[in-house]
């Protein structure tokens, strides 16, 4: 494949280095080999050229937690709490979904993630097959989970068989964009005796589990009072944090259960605006960061969001705890930054560099418009980024290499059909129907 050199107007590499100047990257193969200021000081006549002057290239953003599909319940259980929310407009609604339906559903959710800057998701839910495809005609990266609860033998058994066929057909396709992971729902919906299974076959398989833990105050009470511990020290318990986990919100914490975080590597999803709309309390994210916890930055599904725009979450990560503690200085632009790129990579299990636009990572990449009014003025370009810039300010996006967004036009995606059948399974799927 031949080289790329994309010339832009400003850079920023990661958030201790940026260049508000111009500059260029250079890529082959999906791999940046360069980045510097200025002109490309090498040969130019074998290298495709992308000229983006009035723009600013970033690193591709890293959704730690979703579940891609529920872009169709968007709406559909709004101002209720999560337990309500749950039994009373969720599971009734998932129960119409078919593997179609998880496929345009995925496929709306793709859409809204390149428009704003997502290049790499991770996604827990069911009809993972049609989710996977959907995900290899996007071009994004991602890392997928077959969701598996332990409310009978049935539901157990036929759990393990999915993850084993999903691993089997999906793990590191579509030119190694997708990964596959482990995705035991929750304690709540997993007895130990169930994680202890998924632990067992996350060693057999060698890959990772992403779960929900500590979501909410009643979760760990009951967990609590059934179990005598915290659903961390139960995920302990049960063998799960022998393996890598990526754990889903961790809102309720006490000192000791960050401290077994730290201890054991585990990666934290911080989803600040599911949290706060239904409800569940804020994480406390500066206690994790103090303590080494890697903490990235996921918006959860669509139903309890409700968008998947995570310029709207990086701002909320970087205020949210300022706030909360009274103190400005709680979280900074450059850690709400890191946690949404480089830090958000290392949560879903991408190798070391991802994240950043520095050699040797993957060419991931964002452009966002400088002739956008928050640019305007430009004082600190990082700041501008994190408190300002917003999804309609992206122009370009690439994963591996490759276009997903040209100049604000999807390349992938046939965004007019999948309008036409979100709007038929609506139809279907609606509280009226």
């Amino acid at each position: 494949m031949s080289q790329v050199l994309l010339e832009v107007g400003a850079l920023v590499l990661s958030a201790d280095a940026v260049i508000p100047e111009p500059g260029y990257i250079l890529w082959q193969d999906g791999v940046i080999l360069a980045v510097g200021r200025g002109v490309y000081p090498g040969p130019r006549d074998q290298v495709e050229v992308i000229s983006r002057p009035r723009a600013v290239a970033i690193p591709g953003l890293v959704n730690t937690h979703g579940h891609a599909a529920m872009t169709l319940l968007r709406g559909i259980g709004d101002d209720l709490p999560l337990q309500a929310w749950l039994t009373e407009r969720i599971y009734p609604t998932e129960a119409k979904l078919t593997g179609e339906a998880v496929y345009w559903g995925t496929l709306l959710a793709c859409w809204e993630m390149i428009q704003s800057g997502t290049t790499c998701f991770t996604d827990m839910y069911f009809f993972m097959h049609d989710a996977a495809r959907a995900v290899e005609e996007s071009g994004l990266r991602a890392v997928l989970s077959w969701g598996m609860v332990g409310f009978d033998e049935q539901n157990r058994t036929q759990g393990i068989r999915n993850s084993r066929s999903f691993h089997a057909q999906w793990h590191r396709a579509a030119q190694g964009r997708i990964q596959v992971t482990l995705g035991p729902h929750a304690p709540y919906t997993c007895p130990p005796d169930y994680l202890a299974e998924v632990a067992e076959l996350s060693a057999e398989l060698g890959v990772p589990i992403q779960i929900h833990l500590s979501e909410t105050k009643r979760e760990v009470d009951e967990c609590i009072a059934e179990h005598g511990c915290t659903p961390i020290r139960l995920a302990e318990r049960c063998g799960l944090l022998n393996r890598p986990v990526l754990a889903a919100h961790c809102v309720h914490l006490t000192e000791e259960d960050i401290a077994l975080l730290h201890e054991r590597d585990v990666r934290v999803a911080h989803n600040p605006q599911s949290n706060l709309k239904l409800a569940s309390g804020v994480a406390p994210v500066v206690e994790l960061l103090r303590a080494g916890v890697t903490v990235g930055i996921g918006t959860d599904g669509a139903a309890s969001n409700n968008n998947l725009d995570l310029f709207e979450e990086l701002r909320l990560a970087a205020t949210l705890h300022k706030g909360v503690r009274q103190d400005a200085t709680a979280v900074t632009a450059g850690e709400a930054f890191t946690m949404a790129t480089s830090a958000g990579a290392r949560c879903v299990f991408l190798p070391d560099g991802h994240g950043t636009l520095n050699p040797g990572a993957a060419a991931d990449i964002v452009l966002l418009s400088l002739d956008s009014v928050h640019f305007l003025p430009t004082y600190d370009l990082l700041s501008n980024v994190v408190y300002a810039a917003g999804a309609g300010d992206v122009t370009d996006v690439f994963v591996a290499g490759q276009p997903l967004l040209r100049q604000g036009e999807p390349v992938t995606l046939d965004v007019e059909r999948i309008r036409h059948e979100v709007r038929r399974l609506e139809a279907i799927l609606g509280p009226q129907a």
